[in-house]
């Protein structure tokens, strides 16, 4: 599975996905309103952290696959096999809460939150990276998604890529979230979990389809019609990395 727009694309969507967890976006509001109250710049130094948390996950992880010798076509049918159990995981909320409660009970994360000092600018981008690990049981299957997309790049610069549309797709609409009343966000919670749960599902039958196709070749099939479709800009652009 070539790294294109495609893998860019998938991993900023699930990172939109994953604030749309029910054990994130409640919590949202009052993360923000907190950070506000440390350092009037205070909800950005929080996202920039757990982006950076996300990123540093993701990269350490998925560079693995490089690092231990395997070859690329090893890669791709793991990747399509975990892009296989990753969309079933997303289309049944059953599997979501007993995957994101098998890897909870590890405790990681758990705990180091009382053992900082938040205030201040540092304080809450240390508050977002620790919410980058706290937060991964829960938004597990969506970051498996990306780490799964990003393990395919032969080359950390193009790891680290996929990673970073992840957390851009997470961190944008934790500040639109965050800039909603609270009055608003109580009254549009329930639309938004609703609303998230029938994207997860869309997304989840997605990337059965997508991990059925790499391991049946059609993806590079697709991607060579692709190609030649293509003006040569966005061919440079999908392959700088």
């Amino acid at each position: 599975m070539e790294l294109g727009l495609t893998s860019f694309g998938l991993s900023f969507l699930a990172g939109v996905l994953s604030t749309l967890s029910p054990c994130v976006l409640p919590l949202v509001p009052i993360l923000l309103g907190s950070s506000v109250s440390s350092h009037r710049m205070g909800p950005y130094a929080l996202i920039v952290g757990l982006m950076a948390s996300y990123t540093v996950i993701g990269v350490v992880i998925g560079s693995m696959g490089a690092r231990i010798g395997l070859e690329a076509d090893s890669l791709r049918v793991v990747g399509g096999l975990l892009l296989i159990l990753f969309g079933a995981i997303m289309f049944s909320s059953v599997l979501q809460e007993r995957f994101s409660g098998a890897i909870s009970r590890l405790g990681v994360g758990q705990g180091l939150l009382a053992r900082f000092n938040l205030d201040g600018l540092h304080g809450q981008f240390l508050l977002g990276m620790l919410l980058g690990i706290v937060w991964s049981p829960c938004v597990g299957p969506t970051l498996g998604v990306a780490i799964t997309l990003a393990s395919q790049g032969e080359a950390l610069l193009q790891v680290g890529a996929v990673m970073l549309m992840f957390s851009l797709g997470a961190a944008l609409p934790l500040l639109a979230i965050g800039m909603l009343s609270r009055q608003a966000m109580g009254r549009w919670r329930n639309r938004m979990l609703e609303n998230g749960q029938k994207a997860k599902k869309v997304f989840g039958a997605a990337l059965l389809l997508l991990g059925i196709f790499v391991l049946s070749g059609v993806d590079r099939t697709f991607e060579r019609h692709a190609v030649n479709v293509m003006p040569d800009w966005l061919v440079i652009l999908t392959s700088r990395f």
